[in-house]
């Protein structure tokens, strides 16, 4: 079937429904056990991610709440939804997550961009998450979706959005690694990012990869974790201001390389790789933390 080329305005417009979400220590464990922790025993800290004495939330836990679902897959928007990529992630975090609570994610599309006719489209939105009860500001998170088979519709060739940086060419000032296992995106999809991509065989053969792919988010929040780790000594409550890019797939099983350069106090730039394969697989990052 031959899709009709999106219209800019419908897109630009779409009334994405908020959405109303409770979570507990479970959904915050799953969340964690999702990326991967919890394995390792030289890492007891970690324990504090995955065990309900004590819990914390992940700050990159905020990309899950109020997520709006697979708004993409309605037929209305025109996209092929089975070629669409995660392109750009970032997030703001205004106050530390609890563990459990109940929230409310509004999300806009911010824009919509035409690459060209053989370049896709890029579509970016903004999520904030604010809790139910106070109405209170907790994070924001901004997505760049490259929709790889929709572009030359005629919208604006540039968004005047953000601009990442790319990081310094030296050798990084950390470097952290992390294995993941073959069954990771069919966990991590049970935090509420079930497009099928990431499940089924021949979907992802549809979308060209030889097999499922984890999360773009997956990969993000592993990279907020060696963050958090290396520059923050574990504590939530110094995580700030964290974007990236997404310049590959990962496939699950491999091992997710982070490479952090400090900048000036309170800063730094990162890259992950997938190691197997040595390719750089989230390019031009940038984190914000506070001082410990």
């Amino acid at each position: 079937m031959t899709l009709m080329p999106i219209d800019y305005d419908a897109i630009k417009s779409w009334r994405i429904e908020p959405k109303d979400h409770s979570f507990t220590a479970r959904d915050t464990m799953l969340y964690a056990l999702g990326l991967g922790l919890g394995g390792d025993e030289s890492r007891p800290e970690d324990l504090s991610f995955v065990y309900e004495r004590g819990l914390q939330a992940l700050p990159s836990f905020a990309g899950v709440l109020g997520y709006p679902g697979f708004w993409l897959q309605d037929p209305a928007t025109g996209i092929d939804w089975k070629r669409i990529l995660n392109g750009e992630q970032g997030l703001i975090l205004h106050r530390p997550l609890p563990p459990e609570g109940h929230v409310i994610g509004r999300t806009r599309v911010e824009e919509v961009v035409d690459k060209g006719a053989d370049k896709g489209a890029v579509i970016y939105t903004v999520r904030d998450v604010v809790d139910a009860v106070t109405g209170d500001l907790i994070a924001t998170v901004t997505n760049s979706i490259f929709a790889r088979g929709d572009g030359g519709f005629g919208g604006p060739a540039t968004s005047g959005i953000r601009v990442l940086p790319p990081p310094p060419e030296t050798q990084p000032d950390h470097v952290v690694d992390h294995p993941t296992v073959p069954q990771a995106a069919l966990i991590y999809r049970l935090s509420g990012d079930y497009n099928p991509l990431h499940a089924d065989p021949a979907v992802a053969r549809t979308a060209g990869f030889p097999r499922p792919i984890l999360h773009g988010a997956a990969t993000w929040g592993i990279a907020a974790y060696a963050l958090l780790r290396a520059l923050c000594g574990g504590s939530p409550a110094r995580f700030q201001r964290f974007d990236c890019r997404f310049s590959a797939p990962v496939y699950p099983g491999e091992t997710i390389r982070t490479e952090i350069w400090s900048l000036k106090p309170g800063s730094a730039a990162f890259r992950c790789r997938a190691v197997e394969r040595d390719i750089v697989i989230l390019n031009n990052g940038i984190f914000e933390f506070a001082a410990g």
